[in-house]
C-alpha cells in the first residue's frame, strides 16, 4: 500500500499474525484528514534502505544524516533526543536506566529531517539510533587519537539507523512530513486520530487511600466541596476489591455494602468513580474458572494471565466489567501493573518463554498487554455510548485514540516533565501525578505542573495526602486547580483537534513550528521548512512544553526561583504579569513560588469558563469569557458537543469560530460565529476580555 503520505513495506512478503495493528483493529485511518494535509514525498533514498532476513532475525538499515535528531520511541523519561543511543524497546515498570526500556516502548521514531518510521510488531525491537558504524560506511577516515585529540567521543558519528527484530520479517511504515509535527499528525491520524475525553476527564482527580470504605470516600470527597477545591473524579485503589493481588474485579461488600447506591450518591455530588485494577485474576473470582483454559502457562501472584487475543476471553472480561461496574455508573479504570518488573529484588512478571493458547509467547503478550486491556475497556464503554478516561501503566504504538493516560511508580519531577515532551511524539498522553513531596515548595511545583498536563491528579493511595496537606501553600494550590477548571473549554478544544487533526494537545517544543533553540553556542533547529535539517545535541529543550496552540509552560523545580525559557519567534506575553516579550530567543525568567512561568502567543484567544466545583454536565450550558492577548488579530476554534457521548462521531458537534480583528482605528473587536438555531450549545453567553492591546 502506498499513498502520498505513508508508505508500507511488507518485507520479504511476511506478515505476523499477532502485531500492533491486530490489537488495534477497530480504528480506521482518518483518510479525509490525511488527504487534507499537504502532499509529502517519500522521505528516504530507497536505494539506501537495506534489509537482511535470516530464519530468526530481521535487520533493517536506514540512512541517517550527520546532524539528524531522532525523537519519540514512546514514553522516554531519561532522554528526548536518541541520536547516538541504542534503544532496547521492552516494556518495563522500572525504567531507571537510559536503555530505552519503558512503560510504553513505541517502535516509532521521528526524525528532525521530517519523516517517521514505525515497526509493526509484537516483538521487542532494538534500534541503533546512529550508534553503530558499519565497516564499509566510508567513515573510517574519521578515526581519532584519544590521547591527543580532545574531540574524541565514545560514540562516533554514524550514518545509519539499524532496526533489529527477532523474527523473520516485519512490517515497516514510513511517514512523510515535511515538518516533525506533520509526521506526528500523520501517524496519529493513520491510527484513527487522537482521543477526545469526556469533559469531566479534564477536571481535577483525587485518589483515596487503598483501604477506604464507602463512607470514608464520601467524607473525603465532600471535603473538596467544603473547602471549595474543584474535583471531578475520585479514584478507588485496591481495597474496593473483595480480594486483590491477584484481583477478583468484585466489590468488597464490607467496605462497599451497596456499590450501586455508593456510585449513584457520588454522582449526585458531581463525582465520577474510577476503579483501580490489574490484569491477574484471583482464584476467588467468579470469572476464574471460565478463564483457566484461556490463560497462559504461568501466573502472576498466583493469578491467571488471560490470553486477551482470544475473543472468548475478551467477552468474559467485558461482560463482567460491563455488568458489575459500567452499568452501575463507574466512569473508568486505572490499569495498573500490566507492564512487569524483572529487577533482581522485585521480579513479578511471567517469563518471555511463557506460552498462551493463541500461540503467542510471553514476550509478545507483555509487549502488547497494556494496549489490549485499554482497548477492551474502551469497547465496553463504547457499547454503552459513554466516553471514558483513565490511567494505564503500559501501552504501545497505535494508542492515540485510546482514552488512557500513562503514569508511573517512579517519581522524579524533571523526568516527569520530560515524559510529557517525549510522549507527544508517539500518540501517548502522560500525567506527572502528584503523590508526596519533600516539602511545601516541592508540593507546589508539582501541583503547578500537573494542572497543565493531560490528567491533573493527586494520588493519595499510600499516605492520604490532599491538595491542602501543606496549609502554608494551600492558596497557591487552589489557585492552579481552579485555573485548570477554568481552562477546560480551551483544553477540550485542543483535544478535539487531536481527535480530528492528530495534533497533540500537549507537546514538545520540537513540534512547535518555526522553533529553534540556542544551545552550547550553536543554533539547533527544531521544526520548520527553513530548518528541516537542523542540528541536535544533548541540550535539546526537554523541560518546557506547549499546551494547545497558544500556551507555553516552563516549570520551575524545587530549589529554583529562575530559569532559562526558549520563546519561539513572534511576540509573547507573560500569562500573569502581562509583560510583552520578543520571541526567537532564550530569556531568563524569575518567578516566586506563587507562579509557574506561562506565556501566551500574541493574538491568542483563550476561552475560560467560570469557577466551578466540577465540569459541566451534558445539557448544562455555561457562560464563557473569551480572553484575547496582545495587539494582533486572532482566531480560535471552540469545540461544542455534549461532552460525554460518541455522538460527535456521527456529526453531532459544532466548531464555533472566535475571531478578533482590528478596525481602522486600530481597536480590536471580537466576533463569534453562529452555531445555528437548531443547535443546543454547551455555552450560553460568550463575553470578550482584552489584555495588553498596546505595546507599552
Amino acid at each position: 500500500m502506498e499513498t502520498n503520505r505513508t508508505r508500507h513495506l511488507d518485507l520479504e512478503g511476511w506478515r505476523n499474525s499477532f502485531s500492533i495493528s491486530d490489537v488495534r483493529d477497530r480504528k480506521e485511518p482518518k483518510t479525509e484528514a490525511l488527504q487534507a494535509m499537504n502532499t509529502a514525498s517519500f522521505p528516504l533514498d530507497s536505494e539506501q534502505i537495506h534489509v537482511q532476513v535470516t530464519g530468526k532475525q530481521t535487520v533493517i538499515t536506514l540512512p541517517l544524516e550527520r546532524e539528524e535528531g531522532l525523537y519519540g520511541l514512546g514514553l522516554q523519561l531519561l532522554k528526548l533526543n536518541h541520536r547516538g543511543r541504542t534503544r532496547y524497546l521492552r516494556v518495563n515498570s522500572d525504567p531507571k536506566q537510559d536503555t530505552g526500556e519503558t512503560h510504553a516502548p513505541v517502535p516509532f521514531y521521528v526524525s528532525s529531517r521530517g519523516y517517521g518510521v514505525m515497526v509493526n510488531t509484537s516483538r521487542i525491537v532494538s534500534i541503533y539510533c546512529g550508534s553503530a558504524v558499519r565497516l564499509y560506511s566510508g567513515l573510517s577516515g574519521e578515526a581519532k587519537d584519544r590521547n591527543a585529540d580532545r574531540s574524541w567521543k565514545a560514540t562516533p558519528v554514524s550514518d545509519t539507523v539499524e532496526i533489529v527484530i527477532d523474527e523473520p520479517g516485519v512490517e515497516l511504515y514510513l511517514f512523510g512530513g515535511p515538518t516533525t509535527l506533520d509526521v506526528v499528525r500523520r501517524y496519529n491520524l493513520f491510527h484513527g486520530g487522537g482521543v477526545l475525553p469526556p469533559k469531566w476527564g479534564l477536571g481535577f482527580w483525587h485518589r483515596v487511600p487503598k483501604a477506604y470504605t464507602a463512607e470514608q470516600v464520601m467524607d473525603e470527597a465532600m471535603s473538596f466541596r467544603e473547602k471549595e477545591f474543584p474535583c471531578d473524579v475520585i479514584g478507588l485503589e485496591p481495597g474496593w476489591h473483595s480480594k486483590s493481588y491477584p484481583v477478583t474485579y468484585e466489590w468488597n461488600r464490607e467496605r462497599f455494602p451497596e456499590p450501586e447506591s455508593f456510585v449513584k450518591g457520588m454522582a449526585e455530588q458531581g463525582f465520577q468513580i474510577n476503579l483501580w485494577e490489574h490484569p491477574y485474576v484471583s482464584p476467588d473470582a467468579a470469572i476464574y474458572e471460565p478463564l483457566v483454559p484461556l490463560s497462559g502457562s504461568h501466573t502472576v501472584w498466583h493469578g491467571l494471565v488471560p490470553d486477551y487475543t482470544l475473543e472468548e476471553a475478551r467477552e468474559i472480561y467485558m461482560k463482567q466489567h460491563g455488568t458489575e461496574h459500567v452499568d452501575i455508573g463507574v466512569s473508568g479504570y486505572k490499569l495498573d501493573e500490566c507492564d512487569g518488573s524483572e529487577l533482581t529484588r522485585n521480579s513479578w512478571i511471567y517469563p518471555a518463554h511463557a506460552k498462551f493458547p493463541s500461540g503467542a509467547d510471553g514476550e509478545q503478550m507483555r509487549q502488547l498487554y497494556g494496549l489490549m486491556i485499554q482497548k477492551m475497556t474502551d469497547d465496553v464503554y463504547r457499547s454503552k455510548n459513554r466516553r471514558t478516561y483513565g490511567l494505564a501503566r503500559a501501552s504501545s504504538a497505535a494508542a492515540s485514540s485510546l482514552p488512557y493516560v500513562l503514569y508511573s511508580d517512579l517519581y522524579d519531577h524533571r523526568q516527569f516533565v520530560r515524559g510529557m515532551c517525549s510522549s507527544s511524539f508517539s500518540g501517548l498522553l502522560w500525567t506527572p501525578e502528584v503523590r508526596k513531596a519533600r516539602n511545601a515548595e516541592d508540593w507546589v511545583r508539582r501541583m503547578q505542573v500537573v494542572c497543565f498536563s493531560p490528567l491533573a491528579m493527586v494520588n493519595a493511595w499510600a499516605d492520604g495526602t490532599k491538595p491542602w496537606s501543606y496549609p502554608e501553600v494551600e492558596a497557591i494550590v487552589k489557585k492552579y486547580i481552579t485555573l485548570r477548571m477554568r481552562l477546560i473549554p480551551y483544553l477540550y478544544s485542543a483535544f478535539a483537534r487531536y481527535c480530528f487533526e492528530g495534533i497533540p494537545p500537549i507537546r514538545s517544543m520540537q513540534l512547535e513550528a518555526g522553533s529553534s533553540v540556542e544551545a552550547a553556542g550553536q543554533e539547533h533547529a527544531l521544526d520548520s521548512t527553513d530548518f528541516a535539517y537542523g542540528g541536535v545535541s544533548d541540550t535539546d529543550v526537554d523541560d518546557q512544553f506547549m499546551v494547545g496552540d497558544s500556551l507555553l509552560v516552563a516549570p520551575l523545580f524545587e530549589g529554583e526561583s529562575e530559569r532559562n525559557v526558549y520563546l519561539p519567534s513572534g511576540v509573547w506575553y507573560d500569562f500573569e504579569t502581562g509583560e510583552r516579550l520578543e520571541g526567537g530567543r532564550t530569556i531568563r525568567v524569575s518567578a516566586g513560588l506563587e507562579r509557574i512561568p506561562v506565556f501566551v502567543k500574541n493574538g491568542a484567544i483563550i476561552p475560560m469558563m467560570p469557577v466551578m466545583q466540577h465540569a459541566p454536565k451534558a445539557g448544562e450550558a455555561v457562560a464563557l469569557e473569551l480572553h484575547h492577548y496582545g495587539n494582533a488579530p486572532g482566531r480560535f476554534e471552540l469545540f461544542d458537543d455534549d461532552g460525554v457521548s460518541f455522538a460527535y462521531e456521527s456529526g453531532e458537534y459544532r466548531w464555533i469560530t472566535l475571531e478578533v480583528q482590528a478596525g481602522a482605528d486600530g481597536m480590536l473587536t471580537g466576533s463569534v460565529s453562529d452555531a445555528g438555531e437548531d443547535w443546543s450549545s454547551a455555552y450560553s453567553t460568550l463575553d470578550w476580555v482584552f489584555h495588553h492591546q498596546s505595546e507599552k
